[in-house]
């Protein structure tokens, strides 16, 4: 059975501003790419945040059935959220530690149900490091985006 890995990047063109998030799924064996999929896609006015959840979202509602699958993000927000806060939010009805609600939590609530259903790893990778999946996602996150932008 190949591992399943997501790469998942967000971009945004002002915080709020056009926005886009992108993915890059590999199935693999070992260093061994056996299959490659990839996802972009785009709002008109959000934020960096929204759009690096939304990666981690379409990346856990594409796959068609369970799955074990390692996500990777350069985003410290979701994985820190994802990995840690949520548990806290979930018990306190949805509220920060401050009591004050959770930004994006229409996003967290989405990421958590997406999630239920997979064995998923959370990775954290420094972004712009020149790591090679992460760049892609980066791309793809830009291209996603880009119909958004002003001028085009």
């Amino acid at each position: 059975m190949p591992d399943l890995y997501a790469y998942t990047d967000g971009a945004c063109s002002g915080n709020p501003g056009p926005g886009g998030w992108g993915v890059l799924l590999l199935a693999k064996d070992g260093d061994t790419v056996l299959k490659e999929r990839t996802l972009e896609g785009g709002e008109a006015a959000t934020t960096n945040n929204r759009m690096e959840l939304m990666a981690a979202i379409m990346a856990l509602e594409t796959l068609a059935s369970a799955s074990k699958i390692t996500v990777v993000t350069d985003s410290a927000y979701v994985k820190n959220g994802v990995t840690g806060w949520i548990h806290g939010w979930k018990r306190n009805g949805w509220k920060t530690s401050a009591k004050k609600p959770v930004k994006n939590d229409d996003l967290w609530k989405r990421l958590d149900a997406a999630q239920e259903r997979h064995q998923v790893t959370w990775e954290w990778i420094k972004g712009h490091a020149g790591h090679e999946e992460n760049e892609r996602a980066d791309e793809l996150a830009r291209a996603g985006m880009a119909p958004f932008k002003s001028g085009n």
